[in-house]
């Protein structure tokens, strides 16, 4: 069953997708954007195997030393691909937040952008989800973790908008709410919820759309 939500104008032509670049000769800082755009890549295999750097270079055509001249390590690869995840999110959290005055609908749009964010970059999901990261660095995991940690702040704070405006019986931005709505269970629930739909489409091989039925199901946790 193919979401709706895949046209959701807030959010369908917002989150950048990652493609490779080939080009024949490059400047040392697209160098790096075509390593980290490669492993991107990569990582959208259905099959989630360990990518070593040997792998990586022969899929760039190069050595394993042209690869450290760029990166310090695999390490510090991913950590390129974290950063991009941050600041391609976060902007999208901050255009959301300016063009949506209602906090329930702000915490259902950035639901709805995170899903569509990891349809679009199937590899950066793997990342989310912390699979890409098994056997790395811990301090990676632990960069995600905070990175999520971020995005449910977020959404309490828009969910706490969301009870301003319920309360105040502003016709033009209140949304119904449960009586005992709490938004901090029901930003807890969202993510886990955003997360567990990550993991499912990773574990299909990233056939199980990560938005599908996402509509009616946020309307059961937001409302």
């Amino acid at each position: 069953m193919q979401s709706t939500d895949r046209h959701d104008p807030a959010v369908d032509d917002e989150a950048p997708r990652v493609t490779p670049t080939r080009a024949p000769r490059l400047k040392p800082g697209e160098r790096r954007i075509h390593i980290l755009q490669t492993l991107a890549t990569m990582l959208e295999a259905p099959k989630n195997e360990k990518i070593t750097t040997a792998a990586l270079a022969a899929r760039l055509g190069v050595s394993e030393a042209a690869l450290y001249r760029h990166f310090a390590s695999k390490a510090q690869m991913f950590e390129g691909l974290i950063e991009f995840i941050e600041q391609s999110i976060f902007g999208l959290v901050n255009q959301i937040v300016a063009k949506e005055p209602n906090g329930i609908l702000q915490a259902r749009a950035i639901a709805l952008m995170l899903l569509n964010f990891s349809a679009k970059n199937p590899g950066m999901t793997r990342v989310l989800t912390g699979e890409a990261l098994v056997g790395e660095h811990e301090r990676l995991t632990e960069r995600v973790n905070q990175m999520l940690e971020r995005v449910e702040t977020s959404v309490k704070q828009c969910l706490r908008l969301g009870v301003m405006d319920a309360n105040s019986h502003v016709e033009s931005i209140a949304v119904p709410l449960q009586a005992g709505y709490d938004p901090v269970i029901r930003a807890s629930l969202l993510l886990s919820y955003i997360i567990g739909r990550w993991h499912r489409y990773a574990r299909s091989g990233f056939v199980r759309e990560p938005h599908e039925s996402a509509d009616a199901q946020l309307r059961l946790i937001l409302q």
